[in-house]
């Protein structure tokens, strides 16, 4: 797992905000349950959508089996058996997101330098947009709008 570049504060009851780009990547709306991972060998605390007990194309709780994370139903393994060459109903869940490491961080470049090089880019590359800003500099986009502010 990598770290994507975005740091949220724990408040003073435990909670943390999910940043919206994170939310929409994987899928995860107001009321969607959570499933946490503790890993104490490497320090990772990790979470991803509950996915429950129930057969993840139509939702039912009768004849399931588990495959590689899914719950599935016999008739929907049936329908998929019969239907070989159409694409399926299923939408995979995203693979665990990590939050927290105990692994050390590399180094990185202090925020005036990086300041710097971004003013830079933009002379040479005026007009694109954060992201793009970012893909050239190897950094997030958030981390972009916070070196633009300064």
């Amino acid at each position: 797992m990598e770290s994507i570049g975005i740091i949220r504060p724990l408040d003073s009851l435990g909670r943390i905000v999910i940043p919206k780009e994170i939310r929409v990547m994987r899928d995860l709306n107001e009321g969607d349950h959570i499933e946490f991972f503790l890993d104490d060998e490497i320090g990772t605390l990790a979470f991803r959508k509950f996915t429950g007990s129930a057969c993840c194309m139509c939702g039912t709780i009768d004849k399931l089996s588990y495959f590689k994370d899914y719950f599935i139903c016999s008739n929907c393994i049936d329908q998929m058996k019969n239907n070989k060459n159409s694409e399926s109903a299923i939408r995979p869940y995203k693979p665990i997101i990590n939050i927290v490491r105990k692994v050390p961080k590399k180094p990185s470049l202090s925020t005036q330098h990086l300041v710097e090089k971004l003013k830079e880019v933009i002379e040479q590359y005026s007009g694109l947009k954060q992201i793009e800003y970012a893909a050239i500099l190897g950094l997030s986009q958030p981390r972009i709008s916070q070196l633009k502010k300064c």
